[in-house]
This record gives structure tokens, C-alpha cells and sequence, in this order.
């Protein structure tokens, strides 16, 4: 045999052209089984990686802040009522509140420290002062993690 006729030459173990050089050499059981194995691994681990994303993001927080209402007092206060909902009332948190104007800017911004206490529920009401008239005032979000600035004695 000879090249053309897709036999190989002599010293060569694949041929050079031919339908023999055209299509690979069947891959060896083992080899086979190693890539089911590595990509196996592979989606476990991307399963596992993907359930705790999920589960860090979507659980249940430790505290929340939802505010219930805001009235506009003037042109450069808003007071705002949230309430406050937290897995260990023994544990202090802190809120940020901040007002916004009608083109969605916020203009005002307060932190407020919610001490320990006995319910898991608490109310609170606050005014932030705003450097533009505001139409609304909300709760941006609570944290247990209490600046050290931030005590009890901070209006």
C-alpha cells in the first residue's frame, strides 16, 4: 500500500491522506470515561456553587426595614415611618433613610440606630433633611452591623 491509497509509510503510524487520515482513530474506553468523570465533577460543583449564591442572596435576612408611610413637612424635610423587623431584638441595627426628589435623586440621607429591645417588630419615625423639595421618603436598607459612630445618644 502507499500513501494515496491511505496506507502509511513506512516508519509512520498514521496515514498521511486517504479516508483512513480523514477520520481520527476510535478514543479508548478510558479516556471516554475520564471526560464523563471531569465534566460530572464539573456540573456538581457548578450545582453546589449556584445553590449557595442563591441561597446567600434570597435568604431570609437577619433584619429588614419597610417603610409604612412619609409625609412631606416642607420644601426640605420629609419624615418618614418604617418598620423594622429583625431575627434577635436583643440585637441593635441601624437603618439608612433618605429622601428623594421628582427627578429621583436622593437628596437626604440618615442613618438611625434602633436599639435592642423586646419585639421583633418595632416602629420608628424619623425626618431627613433634603437639599431639594422631596416627594418621597423610603427606607434604603437596615444592617445589624452598627457603625461605632453611630450610639444611643445620636438624635
Amino acid at each position: 500500500m502507499n500513501s494515496s491509497d491511505g496506507g502509511t509509510d513506512v516508519g509512520h503510524d498514521r496515514p498521511r491522506s486517504g479516508p483512513r487520515a480523514t477520520y481520527p482513530t476510535e478514543q479508548s474506553s478510558t479516556s471516554r470515561r475520564r471526560w464523563f468523570v471531569g465534566l460530572s465533577v464539573l456540573v456538581v460543583v457548578a450545582g453546589v456553587a449556584l445553590a449557595w449564591l442563591g441561597y446567600t442572596k434570597f435568604a431570609s435576612p437577619d433584619v429588614s426595614g419597610e417603610a409604612t408611610a412619609y409625609q412631606i413637612l416642607d420644601d426640605s424635610t420629609v419624615s418618614v415611618q418604617f418598620t423594622v423587623t429583625r431575627a434577635d431584638p436583643q440585637t441593635p441595627v441601624s437603618c439608612v433613610v433618605r429622601g428623594r426628589s421628582r427627578d429621583g435623586d436622593e437628596t437626604g440621607r440618615r442613618e438611625i440606630l434602633i436599639p435592642a429591645g423586646d419585639q421583633t417588630q418595632t416602629g420608628v419615625r424619623t425626618e431627613v433633611a433634603t437639599s431639594k423639595p422631596p416627594v418621597i421618603g423610603e427606607v434604603f436598607g437596615c444592617t445589624t452591623h452598627v457603625p461605632a459612630y453611630l450610639t444611643a445618644s445620636t438624635p
